[in-house]
């Protein structure tokens, strides 16, 4: 729920600067205020995580929340009052106000909703979760609530903002800034390969002593106790990177982002961001722990939901693909079997494997070192297999077409007793 939080304050950031398009000291300033203040939310988690019957945890955490979209709100408020700022469609517009007033009504809801978060925690934390859920959702609940209405009294939801900035609109294929989505995926695969090698280093270091006494002065020989924890960093790291080379081809092929597709990348950022725990999991083999069928299966979940949502992505570009994709990535383009090839490979691989695991558990870590081992080479491979295999479907089109001529053909040549004969 956290990471969610974090993603509905950074939308809200790139929607801010979509609006205030030039930056001087002040509004740079107060940016880096707000970054400091998000960068302290971490922490924050930690105490909530910790202390989940404590309510001081949910009130730093509620009140970071506030004051990070009050100081979003104060640029708001200064961009105004310097319209050079903002960008040309309010600078022109005769309707600055309502503008100003909208955005703000906007920015603000999320940090009244941990306003109240942070008085319920010290009477009803649970009330105090179910504020902070709704941070996240009650911009869709919103929209669904205009548009029953518009359905049930026959009002259009055109009609009920009729000067509505387009940037904060809250529709599922409003444009998002591609350049933001991207930029904000590439820090979160970052952070993520980072926190792998972290481990390695916080865990997996002999002590000096320790290598003097029981090893002999043989470094290699106790770096090899750490053999699966080396094996299951490489494995991790791989998924992570493959993960994020198919995520860059499809923004390669993705022309805008919208919305929908925003949700859909935070839904498989989320996913992402849990990896290491799946590496801290898998890193335990070489203990022979009864869980370890369990420990395959949660990281093969992981890696299923972080690849569905990227597959999902695609399905949404193809929904609106004359807006969202570039031509050759369109249904027909040379590249759109390949790039769904690409997309289907973790997902199948890594639901196969989770299944694999439950018929054989007694090779269950083998079937997950395989599955680790077999997906690069076969990214590898998958051009040459998709075109193999577009050459073997049109090859059995063709031929069935040719069947159907030759047998109009010989129709076409009898006689018309023939034929009712």
């Amino acid at each position: 729920m956290t990471f969610l939080i974090v993603t509905v304050a950074w939308t809200a950031h790139v929607r801010l600067f979509q609006v205030i398009e030039l930056i001087d000291d002040v509004v740079a300033l107060l940016n880096l205020a707000c970054m400091m203040l998000i960068t302290f939310l971490p922490y924050t988690f930690s105490l909530m995580a910790s202390f989940p019957g404590v309510p001081f945890g949910i009130f730093m955490f509620s009140t970071c929340a506030v004051i990070i979209g009050l100081i979003q709100a104060v640029i708001v408020a200064y961009g105004f009052y310097h319209p050079y700022l903002l960008n040309h469609q309010i600078q022109v517009s005769e309707n600055q106000t309502f503008y100003k007033h909208h955005i703000l009504k906007i920015i603000l809801r999320g940090p009244a909703l941990c306003f109240l978060a942070a008085i319920f925690s010290f009477f009803f934390i649970p009330l105090s979760y179910v504020l902070l859920g709704l941070v996240i959702f009650f911009p869709h609940l919103t929209r669904l609530i205009i548009w029953c209405k518009s359905k049930a009294v026959g009002v259009k939801e055109d009609e009920e903002e009729p000067h509505s900035l387009e940037s904060f609109s809250f529709y599922l294929s409003e444009p998002l800034s591609k350049e933001r989505v991207e930029a904000f995926s590439d820090g979160v695969y970052a952070i993520v390969a980072t926190l792998l090698i972290l481990d390695i280093c916080e865990d997996n270091v002999p002590d000096a002593r320790e290598v003097q006494d029981k090893f002999h002065n043989s470094l290699i020989e106790a770096l090899s106790k750490y053999g699966p924890s080396f094996l299951a960093y490489f494995g991790s790291f791989v998924t992570i990177g493959l993960l994020w080379f198919v995520h860059h081809s499809l923004f390669l092929h993705i022309t805008k982002a919208t919305r929908l597709m925003g949700l859909l990348n935070t839904l498989s950022l989320a996913f992402i961001g849990g990896l290491p725990l799946a590496y801290q999991l898998t890193s335990e083999f070489a203990e022979k722990s009864r869980n370890e069928i369990e420990t395959i299966q949660v990281s093969c979940v992981i890696t299923f939901f972080a690849s569905i949502f990227q597959f999902a992505i695609w399905i949404t570009a193809l929904f609106y693909e004359r807006e969202t994709l570039h031509p050759f990535a369109r249904y027909g383009g040379k590249e759109h079997a390949f790039m769904f090839a690409k997309l289907a490979l973790y997902p199948c691989v890594s639901l196969g494997a989770f299944f694999l695991t439950c018929l054989l558990s007694k090779f269950s870590t083998e079937i997950f070192h395989l599955m680790q081992i077999i997906v690069p080479f076969a990214f590898l491979a998958l051009r040459i297999f998709v075109r193999i295999s577009l050459v073997v479907i049109r090859s059995i089109i063709n031929l069935s077409q040719r069947k159907d001529v030759s047998l109009e053909e010989e129709e076409a040549c009898l006689s018309p007793a023939e034929t009712l004969s």
